[in-house]
């Protein structure tokens, strides 16, 4: 694997990971108390936002430079 695929995938995790865990948190005080949770919802939509942050990544990621970015004359 190359080094950019490796810092990609990297990037596009760690996205993924806050993403997934920033939907749970959001769903969280929908409940009056943490037994009232449905946590079958929460990890659902936790992870269907990780599955669309991985699909988005795809487009691109700002944390992973163009190949062809940094290497251009500015002028």
């Amino acid at each position: 694997m190359s080094k950019k695929t490796e810092k990609w995938m990297k990037a596009a995790a760690v996205r993924a990971v806050k993403t997934m865990a920033q939907s749970a948190v959001a769903l969280i005080p929908a409940a009056a108390t943490i037994g009232a949770v449905d946590w079958q919802v929460v990890l659902g939509t936790a992870a269907l936002a990780g599955v669309v942050s991985l699909l988005t990544s795809l487009a691109g990621l700002p944390e992973v430079p163009e190949e062809n970015e940094g290497n251009e004359k500015q002028h």
